[in-house]
Order: C-alpha cells, then sequence, then structure tokens
C-alpha cells in the first residue's frame, strides 16, 4: 500500500489555503480550530476573517499582518487615516456594507480599498465597476474596519437622504405644545419624504446610541451632524451643504417654530412615540450663525428618572444623607454642577421616590425636560411674566408638600423659596456652582441672609458625569507611587489590600473602552457646625475644611474612591474633577 502524502489533506478534509493556510503553517491558530471555522465560513456564507476575529482566536491587528504577508498586500493603521467622505458617496453604502470594505484614497486613475480580507476579489471587482477606476487592496484590522464601514455608510447615505425603510417616513411624532407660536405642519412641509426619512433616521438612531444631544451644523464649506455620547461629541454625518437649510427647516417645521424667522433663536419640543408604551422627547433649540442656522435637539428620556437612586453612582453614606433629607418634612435640598453633569436627573430621581399618592408636587421649569405623571409641571415664560418667582408664589397658593425649582437665579426667587421651605415645604433646586461649599457662598452673595441658609438648607449635592470603564475590556495598568501620589491618592489609599487601577482598552462592546457613565458626588449634609460657620460669615473654604474634618468626602476624592474600585480611569478622574 503506498504510503500517503502528509502534505495532501484527505479528500473528506477542509482543503485550506491561502490565509487560513499560513495561520496554520505559523502555529497562530490551531488546525482544528481553523478547519472547523473554515466549514463554518463556507455554510453561513460569512468571512473567514471575521469568524476568527468574532470568536477572540486571534487579535485583528495580528491576523492583518498575516493576510498583509499572504497577500503581498501593504497594510495600514485606519486610526491614523484621515479620509476624504466624497470617497464613500462615489461608492455608495450598499456596496461599503455588502462587502465591508471602504474606499481609502485614490492616486491617479487608482482606487485603494480598505479590506480585512483581500483573497475577496468580488469586493475590488465590484468597486471597480462602481467607480470607473482600477482598485486595489490595502489591509486593515478587522474591528476597526467595522466601525469605518458604518460611519463610512451614514456618510455615504447622508448624500442622497434617502436612509431608511417606509416606517421611517411613518413615524408617529408630536410636534410642540398646541399653543406654541410658530406655524402650522402643514401637508407641503411632510411631503418632502426624503428630508422626512433622513431626519427620522438621525432621531431613531440618536436615541438607539445613547446620544444624549444632536448637533446639526452648518459651515462655509461642508455640513455636518453631531451626536453627544457619553459627555463626547462625535460627528455621525456629514449632509451636502447645498440640505442644510432644508434640514433645519425640517426640524422647525417639527418643533412648531417660526420658519420665516431666522435671525433669532428659537425653542420647541419634538415628541417621538416610538411604540405604545415608550415615547421619546426632544428639547430643541435654534441659533443663527454666519452660514446658517444650528440646530441642537436634547434627548429628554423619562426613562431616565425611573432608574433609581442605585444605578446613579451614589456612594452608601451619601444615598443614605439623600433619603434622609428626602424624608424630611420641610427644608431645602440642593443640586450643583455643570450643565450636562446629570443634576436634573438626580433630582427627578428623588422626586419619583416622592412621588405618591398622598403627597402634592409642583415643579416649575425651563422648560420641563422629563414628564412624569402625578407631578404638577410648569414651563417657566418670560416672555408673558412667567418667572421662576410668579410660579413660586402660585405654588404656595396650590397646597404644595414638595416644590421644585429648576434654577435658583435671583435673590427674590431664593428668598420665596427659602420662604417656603420654612414653613412646611421641602424645596428641591439647583445652582451652578463649582462644589457644595461655593453654594452656600453663592446665595450668601445674592444677598440671602446666613441664618436662613443656616436654618432653612438641609443638603447640597455637587456632582459630575464620568464615563465607566468597559467591564468586558478594562484592564489592569501600573502608573509610578510619586504619580499616584500627585494625583491625590493617599499612602492609605496605596495600602489598601488589593490596590489595583485600570484602563481602557477598547472592543465591539463599548467605545474606545468606555461604556455609560456614573456620577460622582459631593453630598453635604447642613451639619451644626456648618450651619455655625454660615452665620458666622465664613467662606466657601472655611465650610470645605469644616465638611472634611466631618468626614464628607470632595468630589475629587469621590472619584478617586470610583477609580479604586474599578468603576472609572485615573484619565475620567482628572477631566471631571481638580486634582489639588
Amino acid at each position: 500500500m503506498a504510503t500517503p502524502n502528509p502534505l495532501t489533506p484527505p479528500t473528506s478534509a477542509v482543503y485550506l489555503g491561502g490565509l487560513a493556510r499560513r495561520l496554520v503553517a505559523e502555529k497562530i491558530v490551531a488546525d482544528e480550530i481553523i478547519r472547523d471555522l473554515q466549514t463554518k465560513s463556507n455554510k453561513q456564507g460569512k468571512s473567514l476573517v471575521d469568524l476568527l476575529v468574532e470568536g477572540n482566536h486571534i487579535p485583528a491587528v495580528r491576523l492583518a499582518e498575516a493576510a498583509s504577508l499572504e497577500f503581498g498586500s501593504p497594510m495600514l493603521d485606519l486610526s491614523v487615516m484621515d479620509i476624504d467622505a466624497q470617497l464613500f458617496r462615489d461608492v455608495g453604502d450598499k456596496l461599503m456594507r455588502k462587502h465591508a470594505a471602504v474606499p481609502l484614497f485614490k492616486r491617479g486613475k487608482k482606487l485603494y480599498v480598505g479590506i480585512a480580507d483581500p483573497a475577496n476579489v468580488a469586493a475590488l471587482d465590484e468597486f471597480k465597476f462602481a467607480t470607473g477606476m482600477a482598485t486595489e487592496a490595502i489591509v486593515v484590522e478587522q474591528d476597526k474596519l467595522a466601525k469605518l464601514v458604518e460611519t463610512a455608510a451614514s456618510a455615504a447615505d447622508s448624500a442622497t437622504l434617502s436612509m431608511g425603510d417606509a416606517d421611517l417616513e411613518n413615524l408617529d411624532i408630536t410636534t410642540g405644545e398646541d399653543d406654541a407660536p410658530g406655524q402650522e405642519v402643514t401637508k407641503s412641509d411632510a411631503d418632502d419624504a426624503p428630508i422626512v426619512r433622513y431626519i427620522n433616521k438621525v432621531l431613531v438612531d440618536a436615541i438607539q446610541q445613547g446620544a444624549s444631544d444632536i448637533h446639526f451644523e452648518p459651515y462655509e464649506k461642508f455640513y455636518r451632524i453631531r451626536y453627544r455620547r457619553d459627555g463626547e461629541l462625535r460627528t455621525i454625518a456629514q449632509p451636502p451643504v447645498s440640505q442644510g437649510t432644508r434640514l433645519a427647516a425640517r426640524m422647525k417645521v417639527m418643533s412648531r417654530m417660526d420658519l420665516a424667522e431666522r435671525r433669532v433663536p428659537q425653542d420647541g419640543r419634538i415628541k417621538l412615540n416610538l411604540s405604545k408604551n415608550k415615547a421619546i422627547d426632544f428639547r430643541v433649540n435654534t441659533c443663527p450663525t454666519l452660514w446658517g442656522e444650528k440646530v441642537v435637539a436634547r434627548i429628554l428620556d423619562a426613562s431616565s428618572a425611573m432608574l433609581g437612586i442605585d444605578v446613579l453612582g451614589y456612594e452608601p453614606e451619601q444615598k443614605a444623607a439623600y433619603m434622609k433629607a428626602l424624608e424630611q418634612p420641610q427644608g431645602m435640598i440642593l443640586v450643583t454642577g455643570p450643565t450636562g453633569s446629570g443634576k436634573t436627573v438626580s433630582l427627578y430621581t428623588g422626586l419619583n421616590i416622592l412621588n405618591t399618592e398622598d403627597i402634592n408636587i409642583s415643579t416649575a421649569e425651563d422648560p420641563a425636560e422629563i414628564n412624569l405623571p402625578g407631578i404638577n409641571q410648569v414651563n417657566v415664560n418670560t416672555k408673558t411674566g412667567l418667572t421662576f418667582a410668579a410660579a413660586l408664589k402660585s405654588f404656595l397658593r396650590q397646597d404644595p408638600d414638595v416644590i421644585m425649582v429648576g434654577e435658583i437665579r435671583d435673590l427674590e426667587t431664593a428668598e420665596i423659596a427659602i420662604k417656603a421651605a420654612q414653613t412646611g415645604h421641602l424645596v428641591l433646586s439647583t445652582l451652578h456652582t463649582n462644589d457644595a461649599p461655593q453654594t452656600i457662598t453663592r446665595l450668601m452673595n445674592m444677598g440671602v441672609p446666613g441664618y436662613n441658609i443656616a436654618s432653612t438648607l438641609s443638603l447640597v449635592i455637587a456632582q459630575r458625569l464620568a464615563r465607566k470603564l468597559c467591564k468586558n475590556c478594562k484592564k489592569p495598568t501600573d502608573i509610578p507611587r510619586v504619580e499616584l501620589l500627585k494625583n491625590g491618592f493617599t499612602e492609605a489609599m496605596l495600602a489598601t489590600p488589593g490596590f489595583m487601577l485600570y484602563a481602557a482598552v477598547g472592543c465591539d462592546q463599548c467605545d474606545k473602552g468606555y461604556k455609560g457613565r456614573t456620577g460622582i458626588y459631593q453630598v453635604m449634609p447642613l451639619t451644626e457646625r456648618i450651619g455655625r460657620i454660615i452665620m458666622e460669615g465664613g467662606s466657601a473654604q472655611d465650610i470645605a475644611d469644616q465638611a472634611k474634618t466631618e468626614g464628607i468626602k470632595d468630589l475629587r476624592e469621590s472619584a478617586l474612591k470610583k477609580v479604586m474600585d474599578g468603576h472609572i480611569d485615573l484619565l475620567e478622574a482628572n477631566r471631571t474633577t481638580v486634582s489639588e
């Protein structure tokens, strides 16, 4: 009997060629794994490259290096490339999604295509047919390519303004309030189907991606749309400049604004009914710029107030202090922090806890961002004389138990709020200050007497929002001891058993190593000693020193605690709080 040739696989075996053979020959991936994946690839019609990366059998960069060597194609890192969006439009979104490939650049009459599997000759042929140019493959990492394909497809899609299915054209949208100024929505406004579908897709995509704001921005030579996700702005599309006016007009129509008025800012509101039980509100504002109207839509999701206090990121002692203040029949709770720091969610989480049948709750806001059934919400309107102070005076004649004021901006509002807190009402409000001690001195600077503050203020919460590390891919990191001490860690912290810091990495389940956000808090109850400092006219520093003596963590200490717990990294702590 003839001895079988070891280089010739049995007829029943899966034939390995090209990249698969190289991976086995160089012992990068086990032979049995490659053969199993090759069988799945043949059955499912899915690329072997995709299966290798999705199954974590090989890092994407190692796979790209192997493919580059096997096929003799150059390899490029997509993270350092700046690609002309016009190339995406020339090719079209369907082709890029079909083959998981993108055009990278042109040289003369040749188009260079980024692809993870250079053996996909069909992709290069179709790109050649679509553009009329000769094509050449450039090997790129599969994970980075997948993200770029989505971005590129959105950019290409936005050029034609024909995104989405027929359902996008028929979304259930409620436009503004019935008494909102401006023009009615007419049939002719809604008949521009491509614009309607495109705007609807932008709104729906923003909700699905967890964005908090959408920016429509006109410039002289380009137009861009950006989402704010986890506190960071990212460009998601660049429609043609010529479509900017139509996009802004559509948003204004949906928000019941005056289409003819382009010289002054306007405010409006949109309600998007996603289902019978799910509706999302958008607070919309326009602002005239040099090259047209910029439109910003804030996404207001009432469900964020229903999450409960446990998911907001309060430490146990901070949560206990907040709950204790909410249980008081009277007094004042103030929440402070910059715009976008989560003050409204903190307040509404408290209101949701208090929202029972036997309690009358009224709020005055500019405007009401979260709709909660069972709470009497009033939108402040200075043009008609309905100011915060006027609303508060009215509330006091409405038999309230709990009052929430969107923001204390002046002495009149502060005095009425304090009077309400002194006469058997629980008052919640916000101020724009840097930390809890400065909130008290801000009230004193407004002209509120120290004895009134000391006798009514129950609790001050200062807060920030920080991006959470992805649990799936975060990795331990080693930072020199000297640097840790410089950043505010104490010797006691460094001596904590199991002390370990983590850094962001990035995977297919997160955004560059981060997923979601958590709160960083300074929760300062007004103790007897802090009250005495206030009545004696003490400074914010005096109050901060006393708070520290009483064991109250400041924002920096709270941030470092979250770093030690592995919730955030040191970069986020430094971005959101100040190192002393």
